[in-house]
């Protein structure tokens, strides 16, 4: 999948742009819209970006459970190295001290993450911060052709790009979850 971004200050053309987007046979959760403005995006009942996606704390909390995996194997590397297990305390509390700073780790690093705007948006915050509203789609190779004949008919929204997108599965996943909810009573 492709993520195709574009930049526009109506928030009733990018309602249409989705609408148009959903029956050619796109589904919500390739549509997104990121804007400083939460409660006008709500108002005109476009998909959101949810708060905690607009901060970078998913892939700073990976980065710091990787630093953390890393630190409790080096801990634990060096206890067998110097023999400390055969003392009379054992594996069992540099076991706990390795779960604890591979615990610490993630945690700085979600902590981290919470502060700063997510990598994917940061090229944006300008225009975020001007009022603008990104509009971004998540599209399969098949479905190029579907978006440009849409985005054509909508002079007013300028690309600015593309990106990664989010895997393919996730979004099925999303899509099977929604409409199983709809059919629960």
């Amino acid at each position: 999948m492709e993520r195709q971004y574009y930049i526009s200050s109506d928030l009733a053309d990018l309602k249409l742009v989705e609408q148009e987007l959903k029956f050619e046979g796109l589904s919500t959760p390739q549509i997104h819209v990121l804007s400083a403005n939460d409660a006008d995006v709500e108002r005109y009942h476009l998909h959101a970006i949810e708060a905690v996606l607009k901060q970078d704390v998913v892939r700073s909390t990976r980065l710091g459970a990787a630093a953390g995996i890393t630190a409790a194997s080096l801990l634990l590397l060096l206890v067998y190295l110097f023999q400390w297990h055969t003392s009379s305390v054992g594996w069992l509390p540099f076991a706990f001290l390795s779960i604890v700073v591979l615990g610490f780790c993630t945690w700085i690093g979600g902590f981290i993450g919470i502060q700063v705007p997510n990598y994917q948006f940061k090229q944006f915050q300008q225009l975020l911060l001007q009022g603008k509203h990104i509009f971004f789609v998540d599209i399969t190779d098949d479905q190029h052709a579907l978006l440009e004949k849409v985005i054509q008919s909508h002079s007013r929204l300028i690309h600015a790009g593309t990106g990664e997108a989010t895997p393919e599965w996730v979004v099925k996943g999303q899509q099977k979850f929604s409409e199983f909810m709809k059919v629960m009573p």
